[in-house]
């Protein structure tokens, strides 16, 4: 039975259809219409949030946990038809929308698992010295506590990891904080199905209603009026350099700043060391080919720069990476727009004397081929453009002189999300050099693998220095991420009965 959706906003619990409709543009099947924010709209979401905060906020962990496992079933209910809509809207094969349901639905139960397990609140008792000189201490104790209503923004490239379920909205509503989603304009549908398992799991579990709130696409003053609402207490966003920075200037400006979790845009540099190449620089470079164009190269983690070292060696690294890319087939990209910005980051380079192309196609419509260029250190220092990122299959050899070179151009890049070293044994002296390069650059370092793919797991960073992100104490995956909705509070001389249960 074929999906059909019926196109209106999720606001406390409340389909709500709006008067100004947009229609969908999808790869394949039908486009449907759906109601236009407002920024009415977004005001009833976040009072409602803010009043479901006073219980949800309060709430036991015991009872949170259930319900992140409730909407964690609910989807998996809905799990053809979110693959249905997922694929026409977005091009994605069914394989990939199902893997992404799967990491979906699995860190909503690894939060579950976190707050049960109570680590996240670090909690800290410092006891009464009553006899202490020449004063006497009082008792001290400390927990985390949520901060509020949280404001979520849905990603272009993840329609459901990195949206309306995902890891964002996972870690607030963990950590106790109601969520206002504005829903991304490329894949509608399947944010309405997701909300769907989420009011049912509304309803299945007691919340209160204000807990969760999907506004579907609107123009800018409905983000605007998100981030600018006084009783959003912070925000999650994935998303361009541009839009996250505007809206993390918005929040800034606030009469009452809040903080702005955005995770924005990386080439993720990966730094092949001599020994390494010489043993397997062709392996390596197929490997890079296939990183490089998976999902269309739509992922934040796509390692876009190679540094490499000139000579002969070298060369047989690019060149297997050249032909590699030759047999990848035509791809096509999550909208309209990506795809045009694409072909606009492509001819920043092949406009550049100091660029020169190893692999050039051209890209029509709503599709992809992969392109790839090289240069030189110098040139690439002296031109910031050649390190803004290419969201899609372009990647950028950058050849080197030895590893003075490299190191300097390790020093020049800004903050990413990853950097990778491909090292064998005899490049451990180098790579010990370059670590404390890297380790400040970046969020995430690896060693022999590439960046694309990101495991949720306790230990997992996806973040790192501006502009990979707006915040470089934060992470967007894993279990820390929950620390972005929490802070500290200290209770002297509290008596029991008026703690809060996770420290009573």
């Amino acid at each position: 039975m074929t999906f059909q959706p019926h196109g209106k906003h999720l606001v406390a619990s409340e389909w709500v259809e709006g008067d100004a409709k947009f229609r969908s543009e999808p790869v394949e099947g039908t486009a449907h219409e759906f109601s236009v924010g407002t920024p009415d709209l977004v005001d009833r979401a976040c009072k409602a949030a803010e009043e479901a905060f006073w219980s949800y906020g309060y709430s036991s962990r015991e009872d949170r946990a259930k319900f992140l496992n409730t909407i964690a079933d609910e989807i998996e209910a809905r799990g053809d038809a979110i693959t249905e809509i997922g694929c026409q809207e977005t091009g994605l094969p069914e394989a990939r929308l199902q893997g992404e349901r799967g990491r979906t639905t699995g860190q909503l139960r690894l939060f579950a698992d976190h707050i049960l397990k109570g680590d996240y609140l670090d909690r800290r008792h410092d006891e009464a010295l009553p006899d202490r000189q020449p004063l006497p201490r009082p008792d001290l104790k400390m927990v985390q506590r949520p901060i509020g209503p949280v404001a979520v923004f849905g990603a272009s490239n993840f329609p459901l990891a990195f949206s309306t379920a995902g890891g964002d909205t996972a870690s607030a509503l963990a950590a106790g904080c109601p969520v206002v989603v504005k829903g991304h304009s490329a894949h509608p549908g399947t944010a309405e199905v997701v909300a769907e398992a989420i009011h049912a799991a509304i309803a299945a579990c007691g919340m209160p209603k204000g807990v969760f709130s999907l506004i579907q696409g609107g123009k800018r003053d409905v983000g605007q009026a998100l981030v600018q609402h006084p009783l959003i207490r912070a925000v999650g966003f994935t998303g361009s350099l541009g839009g996250g920075r505007a809206l993390f200037d918005l929040c800034a400006q606030r009469p009452e700043p809040i903080p702005f979790f955005g995770e924005l845009g990386s080439v993720n540099p990966m730094f092949l060391l001599p020994e390494a190449v010489r043993a397997r620089g062709a392996q390596i470079g197929e490997g890079w080919a296939g990183s490089l164009t998976m999902g269309a190269g739509q992922f934040c983690t796509n390692p876009g720069i190679a540094v490499v070292e000139k000579g002969a060696e070298g060369d047989a690294f690019v060149q297997a990476a050249a032909e590699a890319l030759k047999g990848v087939q035509t791809q096509c990209m999550l909208t309209d727009g990506i795809a045009s910005a694409y072909r606009d980051g492509k001819s920043r380079f092949d406009g550049r004397n100091a660029v020169k192309p190893v692999l050039v196609t051209e890209s029509d419509g709503r599709y992809a081929n992969p392109n790839l260029y090289e240069t030189d250190a110098a040139d690439y220092l002296q031109d910031h453009a050649l390190g803004e990122e290419v969201f899609g299959p372009l990647g950028l050899v950058v050849r080197v002189s030895g590893p003075d070179e490299m190191e300097t151009l390790a020093r020049g890049f800004e903050g990413q999300l990853t950097a990778t070293l491909h090292m064998d044994d005899g490049d451990t002296a180098l790579a010990r050099r370059l670590m404390p390069v890297l380790e400040r650059k970046a969020g995430r370092l690896l060693v022999n693998g590439f960046p694309t793919g990101v495991e949720v797991a306790d230990s997992m960073v996806h973040g790192g220095p501006f502009p990979a992100s707006t915040n470089f104490g934060a992470t967007s995956v894993g279990t820390l991420a929950i620390r972005r909705f929490l802070r500290p509070v200290c209770y002297q001389n509290v008596p029991d009965a008026l703690l809060p249960g996770d420290l009573a």
